[in-house]
């Protein structure tokens, strides 16, 4: 029996059966736009909305920083952050994740979509892979809610660009600069940078 469709108005997520575990993702924008992104049928997962994924990569497009790049993608879930850089242009990403169903659907989409030879895909720790990815031009995390171990999980990073989700504020963190905070419904989005590495400047808001 087919399940019935909810609408979590406040962070713009259709989900798509009954018990609200199999949320409807798509590409926003880019290539790959409109296309699905296969979610698991797991609570431990949480893909970013459509609609932060679309405020979040806005903003890195003002920015300047998406095309050709180099991305690391933490936590990564679904994909769906990653696979969002990817259709809009840059050139690589690696997807790290460190749950087994999350890690199968992962791998299944970017193979669907067409993006795996553009995409590496590793299980393990996240806070070991962000400092050991080095060439990094971006790096993005939206770890599990609750999460406040950002200083640990950004030492060692090289990223000339970090953003951050969270459901709370990320707040300073030793080393790096915020140069742009936003909430989106409840949802905390940070973008940082090492003051020592240039990049480029957000436009407005």
């Amino acid at each position: 029996m087919a399940g019935s469709t909810a609408v979590d108005t406040d962070n713009g997520l259709t989900w798509t059966n009954h018990r609200r575990s199999l949320p409807c993702v798509r590409v926003v924008a880019g290539d790959l736009r409109g296309r699905r992104i296969e979610a698991p049928t797991t609570e431990a997962t949480r893909p970013t909305t459509d609609k932060v994924r679309e405020a979040v990569f806005n903003s890195l497009r003002s920015m300047d920083v998406l095309e050709g790049a180099r991305v690391l993608d933490l936590f990564a879930g679904t994909g769906a952050m990653g696979i969002e850089a990817l259709s809009r242009g840059a050139a690589h990403c690696v997807f790290v994740e460190s749950d087994r169903a999350a890690l199968a659907v992962l791998r299944t989409n970017l193979q669907q979509l067409g993006i795996a030879d553009k995409s590496t895909v590793i299980s393990g720790d996240a806070v070991m892979q962000a400092s050991q990815q080095q060439g990094i031009d971006l790096l993005i995390a939206d770890p599990p809610y609750g999460y406040k171990d950002w200083a640990r999980l950004l030492v060692g990073v090289t990223a000339g660009l970090v953003v951050l989700e969270s459901d709370r504020e990320v707040g300073d963190i030793e080393g790096w600069s915020t140069v742009r905070a936003k909430k989106y419904g409840r949802t905390h989005v940070a973008f940082l940078q090492c003051p020592t590495t240039p990049a480029g400047t957000v436009e407005g808001e």
